[in-house]
């Protein structure tokens, strides 16, 4: 069992959250608490695995928390609760700084928030499953000549731990990450993956050379374009430019945009990988990464929180493979390999 310490100022949401892992036969809900002065009192007295933390609070929030936390030599995991605020954004990468191992976003409207069950149980899940990764020494990355572009939205999350925590450090592709999340977040969402994944992965930047074995995770607000870099062996390589052009599907960033300039330059040297999402952003990406011979992937229907993406794609007639979560990263790796042998 998986003793779960729920902290928030708002019964409303201590109240739902219970409800919502109660339901889960491997977690139980050992207590709950109204302010980090009482968090840290039934820490102590609990000891549970993992503490749901809200972050504003009245007396003591939940940074002040973590501060506490930081000098303990032991301490359970925390998974930081964040409402959609560019405040919270700030708050939320602070948070991930001082120690918290994972971070949530609490829905706009209360009638979603029991919507957050499943992706809430994965996410609690995770943090004990998967262990911090020890990086291996600093390594000199060079363009790469493959990509492999990954598009998500609801419930994609927890899906990335999974996937990222499964590719190998030497993966002789770059990676690009397109996760539907409000402006100021995926920051943080970089900062956690890079925790679990032996590659290192950071938020994108305008101007970003792709390069093998390293994640990147495209900058929320902006769309993430594929660009062509030539380099002085002529061969073509890729570089992020950041455009403010309209949303797409209303996101931005938006799958399809990744997807298909990634086609464009990398052709059938292009990966894509859909995995959870609302909406059928990333069906045309997929169309026009097939039409350039590049492999396509969807993740498996009974793993997804939410398949409106995957199947946008599978309407299209254009995926290669339907994956199972736990196997996405060996059929990346697969992929991967035979591009090198066929196309580099």
């Amino acid at each position: 069992m998986i003793r779960v310490l729920i902290v928030d100022d708002s019964l409303f949401i201590r109240t739902i959250l219970r409800d919502l892992l109660k339901s889960d036969p491997e977690i139980e809900v050992v207590g709950t608490a109204v302010n980090g002065i009482d968090a840290l009192e039934k820490i102590a007295e609990l000891n549970p695995d993992v503490v749901t933390l809200d972050i504003e609070m009245p007396r003591m929030g939940g940074l002040e928390v973590l501060e506490t936390l930081q000098w303990q030599a032991t301490r359970p995991k925390i998974l930081v609760l964040s409402t959609l605020t560019s405040r919270n954004a700030d708050m939320t990468h602070q948070a991930l700084r001082l120690g918290a191992d994972d971070f949530m976003l609490k829905p706009k409207d209360i009638p979603n928030v029991r919507g957050i069950e499943r992706e809430l149980v994965q996410k609690i899940r995770n943090l004990l499953r998967l262990p911090r990764v020890q990086k291996q020494t600093e390594i000199a990355h060079k363009d790469a000549e493959t990509v492999v572009v990954i598009g998500s939205s609801a419930g994609g999350p927890p899906m990335l731990d999974v996937l990222l925590s499964g590719l190998p450090p030497d993966l002789p592709a770059a990676v690009v990450i397109t996760q539907h999340m409000p402006e100021g977040f995926t920051a943080s969402l970089a900062e956690r993956l890079n925790r679990i994944s032996a590659l290192s992965v950071r938020e994108t930047r305008n101007g970003d050379n792709l390069q093998a074995g390293a994640v990147l995770v495209s900058k929320a607000g902006v769309h993430t374009v594929i660009s062509r870099l030539a380099s002085s062996t002529g061969r073509t390589h890729g570089r992020i430019v950041h455009s403010t052009a309209p949303p797409i599907h209303a996101v931005r960033p938006a799958v399809d945009t990744t997807f298909t300039s990634a086609a464009h330059v990398f052709g059938p040297r292009t990966i894509s990988v859909i995995l959870s999402g609302m909406g059928s952003d990333g069906g045309e990406g997929t169309l026009a990464v097939k039409k350039a011979g590049g492999t396509t992937m969807v993740c498996a229907e009974e793993d997804c929180l939410v398949y409106g993406m995957a199947r946008a794609a599978l309407a299209r007639d254009c995926v290669d493979q339907v994956v199972p979560l736990e196997n996405i990263a060996r059929e990346i790796t697969r992929a991967v390999g035979q591009v090198e042998v066929d196309h580099v």
